[in-house]
């Protein structure tokens, strides 16, 4: 029996698959390269020494998914598949509503056509909006502001309808806050296509020299330096929470949702100087305008994922920076081949 792994090439959905191997699953990895590179899956048998099988096909292809489900006995399967840029998102949004809402409904046709009931979804914070206060636990209102936000939410939604009408189905929505990090053997990580959207691997390409600096956005916010705050967690450990709802759903029936944070905020200066002494890299930044849509502040209350998971986040944001560097100079091009 094999785990199936949507976009398992991708950056959580490597350090997922990693975790897996790990514990002794099997699994059956689809992506379609189009936010990743093969030399991934190359990686990931480096890594743990074992072999898997891959398919490079696209979740919208029905007939190459349907071949996949006919060929291996699939048990479960972990949804990472999906376009994830906010700022793309606003774009291009028919492109993000078509990708990540139809090809998640054709993944699921395939599976109720198969009797294959259980699923862990790669769902997102950013369900959540602009938030008033914090930690946000999962009974927070859901008011998602962008469009990959709101693929995301009517997801979210429609697994609940169809769990609704048919409740032999078991699915967890996972609702991740900010993953950075990287393989501690600095064999896989985060390798972002052009400009970084994100904070962490912004750091790493000005201390590696292929940035000038860091632009950091407003320095006014109602926080203790006045830079945003936000939950960054290790994405080992984010990995690891899909392992536990995994277990979860191979046991009980429902859907549940979980958020997955470390219950900490750090602000984008405290990233930079913790960066700075854990590497002795030196990173120039200068202060811009705020971005639309920006909080001051956005981390998580993981209280129930402890309780009903048994998971917590156990990396510092020492190790979180220091694995992200690691990566990073050993891979100053990131996945080349």
């Amino acid at each position: 029996m094999s785990i199936l792994v949507t976009g398992g090439a991708g950056y959580i959905g490597s350090h997922t698959c990693v975790e897996l191997l790990n514990k002794g699953y099997d699994i059956v990895v689809i992506d379609n390269f189009l936010n990743s590179k093969c030399e991934v899956l190359k990686r990931i048998e480096d890594i743990t020494g074992k072999k898997f099988k891959f398919c490079k096909i696209d979740i919208l292809d029905k007939e190459g998914l349907e071949k996949v489900f006919l060929e291996n006995y699939i048990e479960a399967v972990i949804h990472f598949a999906g376009f994830k840029a906010v700022g793309e998102s606003v774009k291009i949004p028919l492109k993000y509503y078509y990708n990540n809402i139809t090809g998640t409904i054709v993944l699921c046709e395939v599976m109720q056509k198969y009797s294959v009931k259980n699923m862990v979804f790669s769902s997102s914070a950013t369900v959540y909006g602009k938030v008033k206060i914090v930690p946000i636990t999962e009974d927070f209102p859901l008011n998602a502001t962008n469009p990959y936000g709101r693929t995301k939410l009517i997801v979210e939604e429609m697994l609940r309808d169809l769990y609704i009408s048919d409740n032999d189905w078991s699915i967890v929505l996972l609702r991740y806050f900010n993953p950075i990090g990287a393989h501690e053997s600095g064999m896989i990580g985060e390798d972002p296509k052009g400009i970084p959207n994100n904070l962490m691997p912004y750091i790493t390409q000005v201390a590696a020299g292929k940035r000038d600096k860091l632009y950091i956005f407003g320095n006014d916010y109602d926080t203790h330096d006045g830079t945003g705050v936000r939950d960054y967690i290790h994405v080992v450990d984010l990995a690891k929470g899909h392992l536990k709802a995994l277990e979860k759903i191979m046991v009980t029936k429902g859907i549940d949702v979980y958020n997955i944070g470390t219950g900490i905020g750090y602000s984008v200066l405290d990233v930079v100087k913790t960066f700075e002494k854990v590497t002795g890299k030196n990173i120039p930044y200068v202060i811009t305008d705020r971005r639309l849509g920006d909080v001051d502040k956005c981390y998580a209350d993981s209280t129930k994922a402890y309780k009903e998971l048994g998971w917590k986040a156990e990396k510092s944001l020492e190790d979180m920076c220091k694995d992200s560097w690691n990566w990073q100079k050993n891979n100053l091009d990131g996945f080349v081949h």
